[in-house]
């Protein structure tokens, strides 16, 4: 044998020398059958014997929704100020970023310099939005008068 070849493959594994029961004809796919025959007819008995044999509730508490032992109190149909899905989008927004950071990270080594100048300007990017909100009341919960302007 030659340094650096590969030994041929034995005849079992040789598609040319395949006999006739070897074949990939359908045959094979019977034990895959009998096998998903198999799991439908348990399935099928599970939900049988838990409706035969299951317990049926029909007092009017057990159609009630139940919080941690909290009797439910007003509608489930709330609505919520518009601030919190600007605090939910923020969060989306600055967590994404929080992965680019982080992929950065893992591959900073084979960035060099441009790649540490690029991150630099992404988080100057995000900084500044930061700013923005901040500067905007975004992130603000409290209520907080108009500021005016006085008049001399």
């Amino acid at each position: 044998m030659v340094a650096g070849t590969l030994p041929a493959p034995p005849s079992s594994l040789n598609p040319a020398h395949l006999r006739k029961s070897e074949s990939l004809d359908g045959t094979d796919f019977w034990p895959l059958a009998a096998y998903l025959a198999a799991v439908v007819l348990v399935i099928a008995a599970v939900i049988a014997m838990s409706s035969v044999l299951g317990q049926r509730h029909r007092e009017r508490a057990t159609s009630e929704p139940f919080e941690s032992g909290i009797l439910p109190t007003g509608s489930a149909r709330l609505q919520f100020s518009a601030k919190f899905y600007l605090i939910a989008m923020f969060f989306v927004i600055f967590d994404l970023e929080a992965i680019f950071i982080f992929a950065w990270a893992v591959a900073a080594p084979e960035l060099g310099w441009a790649g540490y100048i690029e991150i630099l300007i992404f988080i100057a990017v995000l900084v500044a939005a930061l700013i923005y909100l901040w500067r905007m009341r975004a992130l603000d919960w409290g209520s907080h008068p108009r500021r005016t302007k006085e008049v001399k």
